[in-house]
C-alpha cells in the first residue's frame, strides 16, 4: 500500500519572474518560470504534494500601467480585476512550465490552476488608512485631478512621482478549498491564491463585491497551507536565509528559529514591514496554529535547503 505522499505549500514574490532590471518583455518571465519550475518539480521528485502560491507585484503594476496608457480609449478596470488577469496570465506561464518539465521527465502529475478570491473584511483598519503603492507615477497635476475625480488616495513616492495607495487587509478566507482539496486528493500540483487572491468582501446580502486592496501573497499562503493541513510551508525569497541586523557589519545568518525565538526579533523590530516582516508573520501564524515547519530560503538555495544544507527553519 503507497504511503500518503506530504504535502508543500510554496509561496514566491512576482519578482521571481519579473526583475526590476528587466526590460519586461514576457519571454523574460517565460525563461524565469521554466527555471522555477525546475526547482519545483525537485519537490515532485521528493514525493512531496505540491501546491504553489504567487506574487503579482511587478505584473499587476504592468496592467496598472497599460491600463493607464490606454485610458482615452478604454476605461481602465478596477484593481480586482488587474488581480483577476495577472492570476491567469502567470498562472499559465506557471503551469506551461511546470508541465513542460514533467513531459520531459516521462511521466507525472496534471497541472491545475485555480483563480483565487480571497474574502476580507471591509472594516479591516487598512481601508481606514491606504498604504500599498500601486501602479504607475504621476505628475501632481494628474493626482489631484484622481483623487478628486474618482475618490483615490494618492501619495508622493521617494521623489519619483505621485502614485495610489491601496489597502493591504488581512485575508480571512480563501474561497475554493475544497476544490483545491479534491484536485490534490487526485494527484495534482495546485497553482492557486496567486498575487494573495483577488479580494471580495460579502455585502449586507452576502454576496462578493470586488474591492480595491491588494492582499499579502504570504498571508494566503499560510492560510491556504493551515486550511489544507499542509506539512511543510515554503516562503521563497530573496536571499538563502534569514538574517539577523540585514545589512549591517554584524549580519548574521539564522539557519533555526523557535517560534519564540522569531516572534522575539520581530518585536523588536528585527524584521521590517516592507521586506521580511510579513514573511515571519505569516510564517508564525502558520507554525503557531499547526505545529509545523515552515521553510524560508530563495528559489536557488532550495533543493540544498530541502536536504538541510542552507535555508532557515522555523519550527515550534
Amino acid at each position: 500500500m503507497n504511503q500518503p505522499r506530504p504535502l508543500a505549500l510554496v509561496a514566491f514574490g512576482g519578482n521571481a519572474l519579473l526583475r526590476s532590471d528587466d526590460l519586461g518583455v514576457i519571454e523574460e518571465q517565460r525563461r524565469r518560470a521554466d527555471a522555477a519550475a525546475g526547482w519545483l518539480i525537485d519537490l515532485v521528485h521528493r514525493r512531496y504534494q505540491l501546491v504553489v502560491v504567487h506574487g503579482n507585484g511587478p505584473q499587476v503594476g504592468q496592467v496598472l500601467i497599460q491600463m493607464e496608457e490606454a485610458a482615452n480609449k478604454i476605461p481602465p478596470s478596477p484593481l480586482d480585476v488587474a488581480v483577476a488577469q495577472t492570476e491567469g496570465s502567470m498562472g499559465f506561464l506557471l503551469e506551461k512550465a511546470l508541465r513542460n518539465r514533467l513531459i520531459a521527465d516521462g511521466s507525472g502529475p496534471e497541472v491545475s490552476t485555480l483563480l483565487s478570491m480571497v474574502v476580507v473584511d471591509r472594516a479591516d483598519p487598512g481601508f481606514a488608512a491606504p498604504t500599498k503603492p500601486v501602479g504607475p507615477f504621476f505628475s501632481r497635476y494628474r493626482a489631484q485631478n484622481l483623487q478628486r475625480d474618482h475618490g483615490w488616495t494618492m501619495v508622493e513616492d521617494s521623489g519619483r512621482g505621485w502614485r495610489k495607495v491601496v489597502p493591504s487587509p488581512r485575508p480571512l478566507e480563501v474561497l475554493g478549498v475544497p476544490t483545491l482539496r479534491t484536485l490534490l486528493d487526485r494527484g495534482d500540483i495546485v497553482i492557486a491564491g496567486g498575487g494573495g487572491g483577488i479580494p471580495v468582501v460579502r455585502d449586507d446580502a452576502g454576496e462578493l463585491v470586488g474591492v480595491e486592496a491588494v492582499i499579502d501573497k504570504d498571508r494566503t499562503a499560510a492560510l491556504v497551507a493551515r486550511d489544507l493541513a499542509a506539512d511543510l510551508l515554503i516562503n521563497l525569497t530573496g536571499i538563502p536565509e534569514v538574517r539577523k541586523n540585514f545589512g549591517g557589519l554584524d549580519e548574521q545568518a539564522l539557519p533555526h528559529l523557535t517560534a519564540a525565538e522569531a516572534r522575539e526579533l520581530l518585536d523588536r523590530g528585527e524584521f521590517p514591514v516592507g521586506s521580511m516582516g510579513p514573511k515571519i508573520e505569516s510564517a508564525l501564524d502558520f507554525v503557531e496554529s499547526t505545529g509545523k515547519e515552515v521553510l524560508i530560503t530563495d528559489i536557488e538555495t532550495l533543493p540544498a535547503a530541502m536536504a538541510g544544507k542552507g535555508g532557515t527553519r522555523l519550527a515550534p
